[in-house]
């Protein structure tokens, strides 16, 4: 076993550390306040080769493992979850999608511009009625010779407004159940396309998230991904992958809480001493601590499995449990550290905690990982 980064992963860690500190840090309160989307912030990411970092050099990605992408997630996240959720939608789901189940055709259209940043894109699964059941999926493709007519709504779609290019999964025949669901490719402005209201959240605020409304939009035949059928599968494959880069930002929402308790720890003093002196306090840091080296094990090994070829649900699924447990539970700490302070903005801590319980619901709910974990143990 290796437990030691290559030069070229340490150096991007290095990069996603630094751009975390320099673009996203300043503004970042302001942002999750207004609920503004990072704009700037995710071009540059996107400048970078952020935004396609595993997808092959020849489809215009920086053709980079896993464990890279984790690195990078992680060090983001400690920052701004809000921006850290975009790299993770447009690598994990749309980008990785398209490059392991697409066309050429589709590879060359839509994928080149997705890893490099040109344009960003969104992963449409969840509606009103069919979040954790993902088989019931109300959102109808008819299927009309030469193209299909999409009806239905989306929800809770990370960048909802902001994206070019939007993979709907969507039910063409009810009788064959799952196996009637197909995945498409839809374009913004696309007549009957229509995006809904902002959501006005709890946790990551910068985030662009929003309801989508489809009304009798004709998706050409050829926008339609794999075989007819293959739409569910796709999904579950797709979001797989999708599981790790969100343990990766539950991980780094930890860590990120983990430094500032620590910090201000060493700092702030009480009864003559900094508090970190006072067991009570350095008890829990040394909780948090263990628990994210734990949770960080985890998701490094579930990134290792993806870089060689082999299984990584059972891992993936782990990993997101317990790294968003974690992320609850150091980040709610990290406040407590703080004391009064924490419960203000200006230091941070409390944004994290907020953004923090997302991971514990989007790319799969913990109920849906205990189920994925079990039914793998149990196999």
């Amino acid at each position: 076993m290796q437990f030691q980064l290559s030069e070229e992963q340490s150096m991007i860690q290095q990069a996603a550390r630094d751009f975390a500190q320099q673009e996203l840090k300043p503004g970042v309160i302001e942002r999750d306040e207004h609920q503004k989307f990072p704009v700037e912030q995710v071009r540059k990411l996107g400048e970078l080769g952020f935004l396609g970092m595993m997808v092959s050099e020849e489809f215009g990605g920086s053709g980079l493992d896993a464990v890279s992408y984790v690195l990078v997630m992680e060090e983001l996240s400690k920052i701004d979850a809000s921006a850290s959720v975009v790299v993770s939608v447009n690598n994990s789901l749309v980008c990785y999608g398209l490059e392991a189940f697409g066309s050429a055709e589709q590879k060359e259209k839509y994928l080149k511009p997705l890893a490099s940043g040109e344009i960003i894109g969104a992963f449409c699964l969840s509606e009103p009625e069919a979040g954790s059941d993902a088989t019931s999926q109300h959102t109808t493709a008819e299927d009309k010779g030469d193209y299909y007519l999409l009806n239905g709504t989306k929800n809770w779609i990370t960048n909802g407004s902001t994206a070019s290019v939007y993979l709907v999964i969507a039910q063409t025949d009810p009788s064959l159940k799952h196996h009637g669901i197909n995945a498409f490719i839809v374009e913004k402005g696309m007549e009957g396309f229509t995006v809904g209201p902002k959501e006005n959240k709890m946790g990551i605020r910068g985030s662009d998230t929003h309801s989508l409304m489809f009304n009798d939009v004709k998706v050409p035949k050829e926008n339609r991904i794999g075989e007819n059928g293959f739409g569910f599968k796709f999904a579950m494959k797709t979001l797989e992958g999708g599981r790790i880069g969100i343990a990766a930002q539950a991980l780094g929402i930890a860590a990120g809480a983990y430094e500032l308790a620590l910090a201000y720890a060493q700092e702030r003093k009480s009864f003559g001493k900094p508090i970190s002196d006072h067991q009570a306090i350095a008890f829990k840091l040394a909780d948090m601590a263990t628990k994210i080296e734990a949770a960080r094990m985890l998701v490094y090994k579930a990134a290792w499995l993806k870089d060689q070829g082999q299984s990584y649900t059972l891992a993936g699924s782990m990993a997101k449990l317990y790294a968003s447990k974690v992320a609850m539970e150091v980040t709610v700490e990290a406040v407590q550290v703080h004391g009064g302070y924490g419960f203000v903005k200006e230091y941070h801590v409390e944004r994290l905690m907020r953004d923090a319980k997302i991971t514990q619901i989007y790319e799969g709910t913990s109920e849906i990982q205990q189920m994925v974990i079990s039914r793998e143990i149990l196999d």
